[in-house]
């Protein structure tokens, strides 16, 4: 199972350090991994057979919930084992005390399929891993929508039809949700704050290793049967739905002890590891955005994983928690649900901002306005966050006395959000715009979100909601909100952070192409929708009337070119970072924050030969006097060309 407890590996660190490279064909890698997790699932399986074979839920059903659930546990356990995440605490268990050192990692792209407590190269594997569960969402949403060509021709079943939405909100609600956090909070913060490491490199590294686990584990449900009862998956129908529904429960535990991990790591850096005069005040926009990102994690993730454990022992161990008429309650599961799934929304948009306002300064070269009121902001959105949950259940038949209350609560939340919108403006307001890749997606991150912070007034608002909740409407402002916001600002990142992070710049012209045709193709794709919804079509349901399949078509082609566009994106992106391999130059934005002022691009292993001393803020664009950032001493600085190529 790829553990080693010899007192030397091939770079003469310990082997129970993660992210050291053994020796043979058992050397701790993604393949023993997978390996090890087959056969732990196999094993779990059998065991869950030998205890649950007789109940009388199972006999004559051909549904063993117990057996799929420890399956998946023992799963989870031999993949780990398999990477070598397990080898550090099996040797303090067994008295041994391994070496705290970290070993120097080895040129080369093997070094990303490793379980490594290098912050980078977390967040590396964060950066494709988020393409990859992105684009297959994309892939099943494209699904939906051919679909939906026509209101009475079928390509897929209405179960087929509902497993696929259920994967594809599950798959973007549940995989994206680190979207920014995992590729750039990881990679980018330790620079930002002046630190040689992060905080607990192992969990970090444990937080990314969740997610693939937790992808496979969803995808299996497709061939499964499948769960029809939404990304939401609300009570009772999820208990009596199929094993496919494991999958959901226990893929999504797995993204939230990942969740959990990354924002306790991001936290406790944040908090500890700042460089000598890194204030409070000094503090980039994405750390404030991060910390009020990891806070809420570490306060609602919790209750999401409760409320899977609840679901979980209703359909193995039939403890009828969440059943009515046994004596449970379907509320549990909404109350349990929402107040993870509405903070959820948040923490997809806090990075955004946060993202959003670091670069929008560097390509108005002005300070960023209101500084303190942006950060507020960031804050005031997470405190807030967490009394909205109950809106989500106008409809559902809760006391009519509380619904003024989260109306309020919902409606005020647009104060902090306005906030935030409204210092992105005074930024802007009579800048000298570069108009770069980058700035692009942070504009259409403002123009977006503007369509989905609007309509999402009217949402709060319980008359309107009655009328709107379930249909195109709503899910027309939440990709507004979400697509339109965060994942526009992800996408402008790694335009900008591309050359930082590989050493290599992206091609303007192409990433221009890229920016005009994925923001006229999504606005043409959602912005329909809204009409579609206000005309009565109703989510989840492929059936609708025949006069609205003119709208639905121009939606389902647009979808198309939205693809493509993505399509585009990526071919280009490896194109440059395999092919082509442009050298970038040192700082090509022009930018003061710290990250930039490394002695390489890719940064080294331990980001700066000594702690930098913090002696001014990031945004100080305009004031000519303004001293530079921090005393750090760039080896390379007279060099225009960083990296002349030679591996990643």
């Amino acid at each position: 199972m790829a553990i080693d407890f010899s007192k030397e590996t091939e770079s003469g660190s310990s082997s129970g350090t993660p992210g050291t490279s053994g020796k043979g064909i058992f050397s701790p890698s993604i393949i023993t991994g997978a390996v090890a997790g087959g056969i732990g699932y196999l094993f779990g399986h059998w065991m869950g057979n030998a205890i649950a074979g007789g109940y009388p839920q199972v006999i004559g059903s051909g549904q063993n919930d117990v057996a799929i659930c420890l399956g998946y546990a023992f799963a989870v356990v031999g993949w780990f084992a398999g990477l070598g995440a397990l080898n550090y605490p099996i040797k303090k268990m067994l008295g041994y005390e391994p070496d705290f050192s970290e070993p120097e990692l080895k040129p080369g792209w093997t070094k990303y399929f490793q379980y490594t407590q290098d912050h980078k190269i977390v967040g590396i594997q964060y950066l494709f891993g988020m393409l990859v569960y992105f684009f297959t969402a994309g892939l099943l949403a494209l699904a939906i929508r051919t679909e939906l060509l026509s209101p009475t021709h079928h390509i897929w079943g209405p179960s087929t039809y509902l497993e696929i939405v259920g994967e594809h909100g599950t798959m973007m609600m549940m995989m994206m949700t680190s979207v920014v956090l995992g590729p750039f909070g990881n990679f980018m913060i330790p620079l930002m704050i002046g630190s040689k490491k992060v905080a607990f490199p192992r969990l970090e590294a444990a937080s990314f290793w969740f997610t693939p686990i937790s992808y496979v584990i969803l995808l299996s449900a497709l061939w499964q049967g499948g769960f029809q009862s939404g990304w939401t998956s609300y009570a009772p129908l999820s208990i009596q739905q199929g094993v496919g529904q494991d999958a959901y429960i226990f893929g999504f535990g797995l993204q939230g002890l990942s969740m959990v991990c990354a924002s306790t790591n991001i936290v406790a850096t944040i908090i500890n590891y700042r460089a000598p005069g890194m204030t409070w005040n000094r503090l980039n926009i994405m750390g404030w955005s991060m910390l009020s990102l990891g806070f809420t994690m570490i306060l609602s993730v919790p209750v999401l994983i409760d409320g899977l454990y609840v679901l979980a022992l209703d359909r193995t161990a039939q403890t009828s928690m969440l059943y009515g008429p046994h004596g449970g309650s379907s509320f549990l599961w909404e109350n349990l649900f929402w107040f993870f799934g509405h903070p959820e929304v948040y923490l997809l948009a806090i990075p955004g901002f946060g993202m959003v306002a670091e670069i929008i300064p560097v390509f108005a070269r002005k300070p960023i306005f209101g500084y303190k009121t942006s950060a507020a902001g960031m804050i005031g959105l997470a405190v807030l966050s967490f009394f909205v949950w109950q809106h989500h259940l106008f409809q559902s038949g809760m006391n009519p006395d509380m619904r003024p209350l989260f109306m309020l609560t919902t409606e005020l939340i647009s104060i902090p959000t306005g906030f935030i919108y409204l210092v992105g403006m005074g930024t802007l307001w009579k800048a000298r715009i570069r108009l770069t890749v980058p700035m692009l997606f942070m504009l259409g991150v403002y123009f977006n979100f503007l369509f989905g912070g609007l309509t999402g007034v009217y949402v709060s608002d319980v008359p309107i909601n009655v009328t709107v909740h379930g249909s195109f409407f709503v899910m027309a402002h939440f990709h507004y909100t979400i697509m339109g916001g965060v994942i526009f600002a992800f996408f402008g990142a790694i335009y900008y952070y591309t050359p930082l992070v590989t050493g290599f710049q992206l091609n303007q012209k192409w990433g221009k192409i890229h920016f005009w045709s994925m923001m006229i193709s999504f606005n043409s794709t959602f912005l329909p929708l809204f009409a579609v919804g206000l005309l009565g079509q109703p989510r989840r349901v492929f059936e609708y009337a025949q006069r609205l399949q003119t709208l639905n078509d121009w939606v389902s082609i647009s979808s198309y070119v939205l693809g493509l566009s993505l399509t585009f994106f990526v071919v280009t992106f490896l194109w440059q970072l395999v092919v082509t391999r442009t050298p970038a130059v040192r700082n090509p934005w022009g930018s003061r924050s710290l990250e930039w002022h490394v002695d390489s691009y890719p940064p080294p292993q331990h980001n700066f030969k000594t702690v930098p001393v913090v002696m001014a803020g990031p945004y100080e664009y305009a004031d000519l006097d303004a001293l530079p950032m921090a005393d750090i001493v760039v080896e390379n600085a007279d060099k225009d060309v960083v990296r002349t190529g030679g591996k990643a």
